[in-house]
This record gives structure tokens, sequence and C-alpha cells, in this order.
């Protein structure tokens, strides 16, 4: 075989290599291109949030202090016009107004003291810790005895939904109060404050109205009014300190010092020690409030899908004790073991109520007053019904006084001898129907349209029938007097 006839296979896969070769370098190319802009995009986007949510570059570190440590003190103006912001906060809300409790908040000085007590344990400052603390105790006590002899004296005094409103916190507090304090202290490190977010975090966190439901507890002697007054105001004010110490720390405010190195040394352990607890309590506090809520809501959803929308079931009164986890349901009539059995696996399928004890009380006797309510129910059901029944009534009466209008009805003999001159008139007819139909053209009247309904002979093309259908619709018009006649062509 001669060199002409081999194949050269060397040249073509040394070609295919190095396209191969170049395809990838390409494709690495790309991947790096890919890598650039995606980098490019990140850092983009990292600097546009930077640039957004960053606060630190506007801050006033000298005038932040200066401003809180001035708002501190409790004497002269600032103690008048607290008593005067409690006085009308008791009094908002004894007549249950909310305006009038949010118009005492924006007159009120509260915020000093508990600023202080942040501002302090973030830069070392004892004295102002102790400065603030003082003054918090003093702040606590005006108002309490300011809404005491109003509550005590004023003759008009009863449970409100915003005094009942501020006797048990839940999650929602905690959150308020954190996030309301992290807006005041935001505002406050801003050079130029704005008074609208101080006035908006005064709103918000809500120190007055628990201050004043505990003075109404301690005027009513009611000791679960006071204490969950008091524990609200609690948590406002521990979650406000928080908040204020948290953004100190992140903006770095510069730490106090001391000339003695030992006094240093101790004042420096001292504020380690308030900042833990003052870190601890809050998350304490927030874990068990959660809890608290989250069972509430549990507690809320089994009486509401188990009972409430069970029309056998008559509950009475129900009782809820956290502490002892237990739960007491009373019922009117008997409850069988399956309903009893079926309560308690419904209640187990709950979470966060488990693990409590269901506590079911019958009764043989169905008390006056369910029977009483029962029958109320039952009236209304038969006023429904009656009223019901009237619009019906009415209709019928309305349809067959248009139904019953003269021209409306064709008897038989009648409709027997308008066929027969129709179809003397109309050869082609191969039949004829007659039928009324009612009509509204706004929804909102009805008309009475007179309809016949035709059929022509096979050999009657399309045109002539039509022409034919307009005469015998002309004709209908004139024998049958009115004008709502249509004629309608069966196939």
């Amino acid at each position: 075989m001669s060199d002409e006839n081999k194949f050269n296979f060397s040249e073509d896969e040394n070609s295919r290599v190095t396209n191969e070769m170049n395809k990838e370098a390409a494709v690495e190319e790309k991947k790096e291109a890919v890598k650039k802009d995606a980098q490019g995009l990140f850092a983009s986007i990292s600097n546009f949030l930077s640039e957004l949510l960053d606060f630190r570059d506007d801050t006033d570190r000298d005038a932040t202090i200066a401003a809180i440590k001035a708002d501190i003190p409790f004497k002269g103006a600032t103690a008048w016009i607290l008593v005067c912001s409690i006085m009308v906060a008791s009094v908002g809300l004894n007549a249950n107004s909310t305006a009038v409790v949010i118009g005492a908040m924006l007159i009120s000085p509260l915020m000093g003291p508990i600023l202080g007590v942040g501002l302090s344990i973030a830069i070392n400052d004892i004295d102002t810790l102790r400065k603030s603390m003082i003054n918090l105790a003093v702040m606590i006590v005006l108002s309490l005895i300011t809404a005491w002899l109003f509550f005590k004296f004023f003759p008009l005094s009863e449970d409100t939904s915003e005094l009942l409103g501020r006797t048990k916190p839940d999650i929602r507090d905690v959150l308020i109060a954190f996030f309301g304090g992290l807006a005041l202290i935001i505002a406050r490190t801003k050079r130029g404050t704005i008074a609208s977010v101080i006035f908006g975090v005064a709103i918000a966190t809500a120190l007055m109205p628990p201050l004043c439901t505990a003075g109404y507890g301690l005027a009513k002697s009611n000791w679960d009014y006071f204490g969950g007054a008091m524990y609200l105001f609690g948590i406002n004010t521990i979650f406000i300190a928080l908040a204020t110490f948290i953004v100190l720390k992140v903006l770095r405010f510069p730490m106090l010092k001391y000339a003695n190195s030992k006094k240093r040394k101790r004042i420096s352990q001292l504020a380690l020690l308030i900042a833990i607890l003052v870190m601890a309590w809050p998350i304490y506090t927030f874990v068990k409030v959660l809890r608290e809520s989250q069972m509430d809501s549990d507690y809320k959803q089994f009486l509401k899908h188990e009972i409430e929308e069970n029309e056998s079931l008559w509950l009475q009164r129900q009782k809820i004790e956290p502490e002892k986890k237990r739960i007491t349901l009373y019922f009117n009539g008997e409850i069988s073991e399956a309903t009893e059995s079926d309560l308690r696996k419904e209640l187990n399928s709950y979470q966060n109520l488990n693990d409590f004890d269901l506590v079911i009380n019958g009764n043989k006797n169905v008390s006056a007053e369910r029977l009483m309510d029962l029958y109320n129910k039952a009236l209304i059901t038969i006023e429904k019904r009656d009223s019901l029944l009237l619009v019906r009534q009415s209709e019928v009466d309305t349809l067959k006084s248009v139904l019953g209008q003269k021209g409306n009805l064709l008897d038989n003999d009648s409709f027997v001898l308008l066929a027969k001159d129709a179809k003397i008139r109309f050869s082609d007819l191969e039949s004829f129907g007659y039928a009324k139909m009612l009509e509204s053209k706004d929804f909102k009247n009805v008309d009475t349209i007179t309809v016949a309904s035709v059929r022509w002979k096979a050999n009657v093309n399309d045109s002539l029938a039509l022409a034919k259908q307009n005469e015998l619709l002309l004709w209908l018009k004139k024998e049958l007097k009115t004008e709502k006649v249509k004629v309608k062509r069966d196939e």
C-alpha cells in the first residue's frame, strides 16, 4: 500500500487536544470573570448595607453622656411634671381613655434615670449608677404615692380595660420595651436628637400606666394588680436599660478612668457583675414570659376549638392554675366518660399544656342562666326564620302580581285559536309554542316577555324563514297587544 493511501492521525489528535485545552482555558477565564463579578456585587451590597445601617459616624459621645446625665436628677420642676403626668395618666386609666393616657406619657420625664443606669454600667461610672438608682427609686415612690392618692380618694374608680391590660405582661411587652429602648438610645446618640422618636418611645414602652395601675392596686388592696403592674414596669425598665447598655457598647463609648488602680479594678469588677446581672435577668424574664405567652395561647385555642365549637358542651366557667399545672372546667349537664377521655386526649396534643391535669366537673341540672341563654337563642332563631319567610312571601306575591297581569297568560282554548290563526297565515309553520319568561336588564326591575317558539318546514331556507319570522313577530304584537314579544326559532 502506498504512502498516499495512509491516514495521518497524529495531526488530528494534536489539533483535538489543543482545542480542548483552549476550551478549558476559556471556561476557566469565564469562571474567574463570574467570580470577580460576584465579589464586586457582594462588595457593593455590603457597602450599601454598611452605609444604610451604620450609625457610628453620626454619634456625638460627649453630648450624649452630658444629656443623659442631665436628665437623671428628679427635683424641682421635673418632680412636679412627673406628679402632674401621673395624675393625668391615672385619670385616663380611670376613664378608660387611651388618648388621655398617651397625652400623659408625652409630658412624663420617666426616661432619665433608666437611661442613666444603662449608661453608667456601659462606661463603668459607679457614681452615675448610684445617682441613677436613687433617682429611679424616688421616681417610683413619687409615682406610686400620686396614683394611690388619686384612686384612694377619687369617688369614681373601677376596673377598666386600660387598667387590666397592665396587670399581666406577655412576650409582646418584652419586645416593645427592648426595641423601644433601642430606638430611644439610638436617637439620643445621634447628633441633634429626634424629638418625635423620643415621644414615640415614651408611648411604646408605656412606663407610666404600669405605675398608675400599681397605685390602683395599692389603693384597692389588690396585691395581684400591684404585683402584675410592677412586674410589667420592671420588665420595661430592665429592657430599656439593657438596650442602652448594648448600644453604648456597640458605639464603644469610652470607659471612665480612675486614678487609683485598686479602685479602678474594684469598680470595673462591680460594673461587670452588674452588667452580668442586667443581662441575665432579662434573658430569664424573656424565656419565662415567652413560655407563659405560649401556654396562654394554647389554652385559648383549646377552649375555642375543643369546647366552644362543640355545641353539645355547655361550659359554665373555667380556671387555669399554671403553678399547679392544673386546668379546671365546670360544665352544665352531665359529661360522659367518652367526652372526658376525648378532652384529655386533645389537651395532650397542645405542646405547652401536655403536662397539665384536666379536672372536669359536670352538673346533672342545667342552670337557670343556661336555660335562659338557650331560650334567648331560640327566640332569635325563630325571629330570623320568620323574617326570612316574610321576605320570601313578599317575593312570591310580587311574582304572582307580575305573572297575573292582563294579557300575560292564555288559557288552552285561546292558545289553540292563536295557533290555528298562525298556521292559516303562515302555512310553512311546522310547530308553534307559547311561553312567558321573566327578564331583568338592570338586575333590579323585572319584565315579563312573551316568547313564541316556532319551527319551519325543511324546504324553507334560512333567508325566507327569517323574513317570515319577522312577519310573525309583528302579527303576534298586534294580536297580543304588547310590544314585549320575542320569536325563537327551533332548529
